[in-house]
């Protein structure tokens, strides 16, 4: 394995939030490598449309597509609701590209979506005179997450967005390997009043301290909520049979017809609920520990160019984040997005419920990222 192919791997793990901007966390990644992105065309509509459980769908598609892809190898990856961005190697590219194209197919033929993907190398970045730097952040003592700085994130996806760089989809019936992806729980309700969708962006050649200031300024206020804001319950979130992601789990199945799919799934799953409810432990699995773990490997918050946030709070602490990125706007230093909702939802990939480092992504349950996103481009506009 060349130092290209291992630089992720020895990127130090950082565990407080609370150090998120610290730039010293972040290392630029190889000039030989190259930065996926991908998202839903028209999400607004398919929002309005009540498809969230859809769009995750087809977002966490794209990493569990790419991970298995991989054969597992760690990369760094961010889940943005209504589509994911990645970094392979040069020796990971081809595969990445094919997981790419075959996950856009399968989202229009199963999911009736539309998704753009593209592939940028990171030296067309850095023409721009932007970068693509990474930190890992460890939630827990299971897994990490990879985080972005420097613009280029931000800077791919907007050239996916104009038609560059641009993957084509795979021949009609490929099917992506989605081994592992599954939305078996149901919505999380807010225990504090109401589930908050927060996406902070820097302003238009805004000076860098100034947005590290109002970025950890927020931060701080989270972390004096309970448990930072995390959506996800403490015991675990609900769980029912059959699950109502039952239809998203059978397209996810490679072979055969649809209904012998769903078939399978619903037996799968409720074999799976039945060890959940009652506590069974089978073989090395220890339901009790899964739960805690599914809580611990949530990805409520996140940094790729700008913060990324999904937060069970208070009406008064919605009232102190919005009131402090006002004057943060106001001040020319922040674009934001803020969408109140009255629960969250996660959508899991779970290569093996034996290992500690299943990924749990989390949006809001009605609208989340995207509609955030929605209302930060109506402030641009």
């Amino acid at each position: 394995m060349t130092s290209s192919e291992s630089f992720y791997g020895g990127i130090p793990v950082f565990r407080g939030f609370t150090s998120l901007m610290d730039p010293v966390l972040y290392s630029p990644l190889p000039d030989d490598w190259s930065i996926g992105v991908a998202d839903i065309v028209d999400s607004t509509k398919a929002i309005a449309a009540q498809r969230y459980k859809a769009v995750n769908m087809a977002g966490a598609a794209v990493i569990a597509a790419v991970t298995n892809a991989l054969e597992g190898r760690e990369f760094p990856f961010v889940f943005g609701g209504d589509g994911a961005s990645f970094a392979v190697s040069p020796h990971d590219l081809e595969r990445a590209r094919e997981a790419l194209a075959a996950t856009a197919t399968w989202v229009r033929e199963d999911l009736d979506l539309k998704m753009r993907v593209a592939l940028v190398p990171v030296s067309a970045i850095r023409a721009q005179g932007l970068d693509v730097r990474v930190a890992r952040f460890g939630p827990s003592a299971n897994l990490s997450y990879a985080m972005f700085s420097g613009g280029g994130l931000a800077w791919a996806d907007a050239a996916m967005k104009r038609g560059e760089f641009a993957l084509t989809e795979a021949p009609g019936g490929t099917q992506p390997d989605l081994s592992g992806l599954s939305c078996r729980f149901e919505v999380m309700p807010a225990s504090r009043g109401l589930i908050l969708s927060v996406l902070v962006m820097p302003a238009r050649g805004v000076d860098p301290p100034a947005f590290r200031k109002v970025i950890e300024d927020i931060i701080h206020l989270v972390e004096r909520s309970p448990d930072g804001g995390r959506p996800v319950p403490a015991q675990g979130p609900p769980l029912k049979w059959p699950p109502q992601g039952l239809d998203y789990e059978a397209r996810t199945r490679r072979g055969g017809p649809l209904l012998a799919r769903r078939a399978g799934v619903l037996a799968y799953t409720l074999f799976a609920y039945l060890i959940m409810r009652f506590d069974l432990k089978v073989g090395g699995f220890v339901p009790e520990v899964y739960k805690r773990q599914v809580v611990e490997n949530s990805d409520f918050r996140k940094y790729d160019d700008g913060l990324r946030m999904i937060l069970d709070c208070t009406p008064e602490l919605e009232r102190a984040l919005s009131d402090r990125l006002v004057a943060a706007a106001r001040d020319g230093v922040v674009r934001y997005g803020l969408h109140r909702q009255d629960a969250a939802m996660m959508t899991c990939f779970t290569p093996s419920a034996l290992r500690s480092d299943h990924v749990h992504f989390i949006d809001g349950a009605r609208g989340g990222y995207a509609s955030a996103a929605t209302a930060l481009k109506a402030m641009m506009a």
